[in-house]
C-alpha cells in the first residue's frame, strides 16, 4: 500500500502579515498526519497550500513527488472544508454528480453510480435526494466527505471538519472518517478533537505562530519536549 510522502522546503506565506515562516519538513511512510495548534497557528493555511488551493509566497511543496501547483496533482486530492461547502440549491446527490460530470468527464449514469456508492459508504444513501438545508450538519459534512471521496483521491485533506458541529454530530463525522481508515487513502487533517488524533493519526505536527515547533509519531502528544506543546496539550487533554 502506498504511503504518504511530504516534502516542504523553506515555505513562507504572507497575507497582510507573514502567516507561515520558512517551514521545512520531510516525511515518508505515513498514512494520517495531524496538524495541531491553536487557532491562528497557520494550520489551515498550510493545509490549503499542501492541497494546491493556494500558492505560497515562497518555497516549495511536493506531495508524493508531485508539485502541489501541478494541475495533475490537484486531480489526485480531495479537500473537506470547515463548513460543508455544498451547493445549497442542489441535492446531496447532485452536489457530487455535478463535480464528476463537469471536472472528470463522467456520464450522468456513471456519476450517479459513483455518487451513490460513496453516499452509501458515509451512510447517506437514504438522504441522497435532500438539499443540504434539509439534513443535519453532521450529514451535510459527511456528504462533503463523500464528494471528496468520489474523485478517488490519493490524499484527503480535512480542515477542522467538525468545528461548527455539536458533540454528537462531531462524533458522527469522525466515526465516518475512521471508517475510511482501510480505504487506501492517505489523510492530512486539522482538528480540535484530541481523542480522534490519538485514534486516527500516525504522525503529528504541532504549530504555533506560523512555525513548526515539534513533530513526531502521535505518541509525542503524551510527552512533548517543547514548552509550547506542553502548554497546548495541558489545555486540550
Amino acid at each position: 500500500m502506498v504511503t504518504l510522502k511530504i516534502d516542504i522546503k523553506t515555505l513562507s506565506h504572507t497575507y497582510d502579515i507573514e502567516v507561515l515562516h520558512n517551514l521545512s519538513i520531510q516525511l515518508e511512510g505515513k498514512k494520517a498526519v495531524a496538524l495541531l495548534g491553536q487557532s491562528g497557528s497557520g494550520k489551515s493555511t498550510l493545509l490549503r497550500i499542501m492541497a494546491g488551493l493556494e500558492k505560497p509566497t515562497s518555497g516549495e511543496v511536493t506531495i508524493n513527488d508531485q508539485a502541489v501547483d501541478d494541475p495533475e496533482y490537484r486531480k489526485a486530492v480531495g479537500f473537506v472544508f470547515q463548513s460543508h461547502n455544498l451547493f445549497p440549491h442542489l441535492t446531496l446527490l447532485d452536489n457530487i454528480t455535478l463535480i464528476l460530470e463537469k471536472t472528470r468527464g463522467f456520464t450522468k449514469e456513471a456519476a450517479v453510480k459513483c455518487a451513490m456508492s460513496n453516499l452509501e459508504k458515509l451512510k447517506l444513501d437514504d438522504q441522497a435526494h435532500k438539499a443540504p438545508r434539509n439534513v443535519s450538519g453532521g450529514q451535510a459534512q459527511r456528504a462533503s466527505i463523500a464528494r471528496a471521496l468520489s474523485i478517488d483521491p490519493d490524499v484527503i485533506f480535512l480542515d477542522e471538519p467538525t468545528s461548527s458541529l455539536d458533540p454528537i454530530l462531531t462524533n458522527d463525522v469522525l466515526n465516518a472518517v475512521e471508517d475510511l481508515r482501510d480505504s487506501g487513502k492517505d489523510f492530512v487533517f486539522a482538528t480540535h478533537v484530541m481523542s480522534f488524533v490519538r485514534d486516527f493519526s500516525d504522525y503529528v505536527i504541532f504549530m504555533e505562530n506560523g512555525n513548526i515547533i515539534e513533530h513526531g509519531p502521535t505518541e509525542i502528544m503524551d510527552s512533548p519536549k517543547t514548552e509550547a506543546m506542553q502548554s497546548f496539550m495541558a489545555k486540550v487533554r
